[in-house]
């Protein structure tokens, strides 16, 4: 059964700023950490990330998986999973909306499991993942990365 979370959270930047910071993939273990590796396998046109393949380790479950990205300016991004041992499917994103201090970033994540896991390990899993999606992604920008 998939599962969905959301949250969203004031940033001390501009919304092209937190963009980069967002499409600075290699960068994503230093402030995610669930993160153990992330690797673009290949890029827009534009230079940003298309097609990224990443180890990620959550409540004792490794996760190898491929996301490809899509970019809307620095508006928001979108990613959408092609490939994974541990879930069915994901499909996640930013959208970000400038504010007279910076910008507003609303994340949202979905996420099916292959794997049957406890109600209780899922919750603490999505909740993990939305306070490093919001407060880590918040921490590094205004921390000068």
């Amino acid at each position: 059964m998939a599962t969905h979370g959301q949250a969203d959270i004031e940033i001390k930047a501009t919304p092209a700023e937190v963009m980069d910071a967002l499409a600075a993939i290699e960068d994503m273990p230093k402030w995610s950490g669930p993160h153990r590796s992330a690797t673009v396998e290949s890029r827009h046109e534009d230079g940003r990330p298309n097609r990224v393949r990443m180890v990620i380790s959550v409540v004792g479950v490794t996760d190898e998986q491929v996301v490809e990205y899509t970019w809307n300016g620095n508006e928001s991004v979108k990613w959408s999973l092609v490939e994974s041992t541990q879930q069915k499917t994901q499909e996640g994103g930013y959208v970000l909306t400038p504010t007279a201090n910076g910008t507003k970033a609303d994340f949202d994540l979905t996420i099916d499991l292959k794997i049957p896991l406890p109600g209780f390990i899922v919750k603490k899993a999505q909740k993990s993942g939305i306070e490093v999606a919001t407060k880590g992604l918040k921490k590094w920008i205004e921390g000068g990365k």
